[in-house]
């Protein structure tokens, strides 16, 4: 530590008796608040380069010896280390900073032309293939498949023909028809969220959505926006869930550990500290490979299947290994409950990918 140690014996942070150089009620340093610029930098680069010397005394154990951080953790020895909550915080942030927007990365944009000649369309004159559509719509012999595909003039059109016609002779068919075109017409009406906003606040107050509905509509809208593109991919949508997914599921995990090693009778507590330290070097590890699959090899490229595969293994030898030296059982045994405790953690995290899946269909139902 830098700088000039006070010879007042009373701590300035806490007012405790300091009997040497740092108080031992709070653990503030006892020193001069005058201090020359370069003691102030030596000081402020010494305490960095003491973080900095923490991080990577936890980092490499964390990475290359699965399950000593959590049982020096468990027995005290944290000194040297990172608390795992923090580092898992960081690292957490830096994942979810880098990873998403990897997985976002090679999916084709819809470009400005393409929007603009969008728009283009729906200016120009009805043609004569528009209008012949409508004898069509009237006889029931087009359904919402064709007519999502219609322009927006087109739509309006159909729809103010079938409101003149319904008009003159009112049906609970045509009249089911019109709510169906009508909410389809509603949402190439609300092609972006702020033309929503928009329609929203022009509505009187009693008829404004809520906020809950329009956060369902803002992720409607952008299901919907990339639905529209030819190369829009379902699986590709919930993929890009999984960062939340396995933070969500942490504590399952930790569960699922604990109930495959319940005869070490130790705190579930201990079983989350394991998972959490595991769980963070998962995060490291994909917060280095997913950008070089993505953005360096490409997602289909062989460089990147072996990366994944390679990932996959270390997945598996971290868990088995960290097992075996966690909790100390025989190799058999740890062989078994690792298996069993991936197999219930995949059954579960299919079940989650299959719920995700399922509202996103909702939203573009």
């Amino acid at each position: 530590m830098s700088g000039a140690y006070r010879h007042e014996k009373n701590c300035l942070n806490c007012g405790y008796l300091v009997e040497k150089h740092y108080c031992t009620q709070c653990g503030q340093p006892n020193l001069e608040l005058k201090e020359p610029f370069w003691g102030f930098i030596s000081h402020s680069i010494g305490h960095y380069f003491h973080f900095d010397s923490k991080f990577f005394h936890t980092l490499i154990p964390l990475l290359t010896k699965p399950g000593q951080l959590t049982l020096d953790y468990l027995a005290g020895k944290r000194a040297r280390y990172i608390h795992p909550v923090s580092l898992y915080i960081f690292v957490s942030i830096v994942y979810f900073l880098i990873v998403p927007h990897a997985l976002e990365y090679g999916h084709h944009q819809e470009s400005p032309a393409t929007e603009k000649a969008a728009l283009v369309k729906d200016s120009m004159p009805l043609s004569n293939d528009d209008l012949e559509v409508v004898p069509e719509i009237l006889a029931g012999q087009i359904f919402k498949a064709q007519y999502r595909t219609l322009s927006f003039k087109t739509q309006q059109l159909i729809l103010d023909s079938l409101n003149k016609a319904y008009a003159k002779s009112p049906s609970p068919a045509l009249e089911k028809k019109i709510g169906n075109f009508s909410a389809i017409h509603n949402e190439k009406l609300d092609s972006t969220f702020e033309a929503y906003s928009i329609r929203q606040k022009a509505l009187p107050q009693a008829e404004q959505d809520n906020w809950i509905t329009r956060q369902f509509k803002k992720k409607q809208i952008y299901i919907n926006q990339k639905k529209a593109k030819d190369h829009w991919d379902i699986k590709e949508e919930v993929k890009k869930y999984q960062p939340k997914q396995f933070f969500l599921l942490m504590p399952l995990l930790a569960f699922f550990i604990m109930l495959n090693f319940r005869k070490n009778r130790i705190y579930y507590i201990d079983h989350l500290i394991f998972t959490i330290h595991g769980m963070t070097a998962f995060f490291i590890i994909s917060s280095i490979t997913v950008p070089l699959k993505q953005y360096v090899f490409g997602e289909s490229s062989v460089i990147s299947s072996i990366i994944g595969l390679a990932v996959v293994a270390g997945i598996v030898w971290y868990l088995y290994t960290g097992l075996k030296l966690f909790y100390n059982r025989s190799v058999y045994m740890t062989i078994k409950k690792t298996i069993t405790v991936i197999i219930l953690y995949y059954i579960t995290f299919a079940l989650s990918e299959r719920a995700i899946e399922t509202v996103i269909k909702y939203l573009i139902a």
